[in-house]
């Protein structure tokens, strides 16, 4: 005879998120099968609409002058049967992941929730609705700027050459070029987060401000491909400005706070011993008599 089991109610889900690893395991699969049914539909999406999309991207390109010289309109060039497939593909995905990126960071964003309190569910929120406009603002400077910065190293050609680009390495290089905006419009966002943690102080930030400023001049001309001065400056100044913003939220988050009667000392001294002579617990008297049975070890053991 079959046995048959007891279908019961399911158990209730642990307010705190814990839960066995398999459990973690098959929740993180489950996860991330919808965020690749996701991007997948993305694909799709992008597959349909990759014609004006590249026409879109291409268009920094053919606003420099060296973009008229091989065929008298703008054109690039690819190498081999599949290339255009690839590339097809290459666009396809870039937009997919864009129009997905609802799906798949709800998903990331469910897995990892149960584990945070809730005042970090509230910065992570916070962190999150200000990196997503962040980054389209670099992405979207870079896309601005870019066709000054395609004229400035494309005229370093040699008289009676003719640049032949291919769309594989403007593609990658304009895939390259709004990542790093994109992702240094997000440095002053992350210093905020340290400051708030606890890691990076104002005082220490207002200490080294000038070196700060240096060295993003120094990143933006090392981090960009060109190297040329034009980018280099519209890279460096906007995360300035951000930088500085970031500095003045930090100064009043830190001014607001009451400061810790230990703030003044430094890490090797110590703090000093509390005058409060008041009982630890009022309520248990002090004559009350101590059991030694209860206890072998603390009994007086005479012979």
């Amino acid at each position: 005879m079959a046995l048959l089991k007891k279908s019961g109610p399911k158990p209730p889900r642990d307010p705190e998120g814990r839960m066995p690893l398999m459990e973690h395991l098959r929740e993180l699969r489950n996860r991330l099968l919808i965020a690749i049914a996701a991007v997948a539909v993305g694909l799709i999406v992008g597959w349909l609409v990759s014609g004006p999309v590249w026409d879109l991207l291409k268009e920094p390109y053919c606003q420099t002058p060296q973009a008229q010289q091989l065929t008298g309109h703008c054109s690039l060039t690819y190498n081999g049967i599949f290339s255009s497939f690839f590339i097809t593909l290459k666009i396809s995905l870039m937009v997919g992941l864009v129009v997905s990126s609802p799906a798949w960071l709800y998903q990331i964003w469910a897995f990892v929730t149960p584990a945070l309190y809730r005042s970090e569910k509230r910065y992570t929120l916070t962190f999150l609705g200000l990196a997503i406009p962040l980054f389209a603002l670099g992405a979207w400077l870079c896309y601005f700027i870019m066709d000054t910065s395609l004229t400035f190293l494309l005229g370093f050609s040699l008289e009676g050459t003719v640049a032949t680009i291919s769309i594989d390495d403007y593609l990658d290089y304009v895939l390259i070029m709004l990542m790093i905006f994109g992702v240094s419009f997000e440095l002053p966002l992350l210093l905020v987060f340290l400051n708030i943690i606890g890691v990076v102080s104002h005082a220490a930030i207002a200490k080294h401000r000038r070196l700060v400023v240096f060295l993003m001049f120094v990143f933006g001309a090392v981090i960009t491909p060109g190297g040329d001065p034009i980018t280099m400056m519209a890279l460096a100044a906007p995360m300035i400005v951000l930088f500085l913003a970031a500095e003045l939220f930090m100064y009043l988050r830190e001014r607001r706070q009451p400061a810790s009667e230990f703030a003044g000392l430094s890490d090797d001294e110590a703090s000093p011993l509390s005058d409060d002579d008041t009982p630890i617990d009022d309520h248990t008297p002090l004559d009350t008599p101590v059991d030694a049975s209860a206890d072998g070890d603390l009994g007086d053991k005479r012979p």
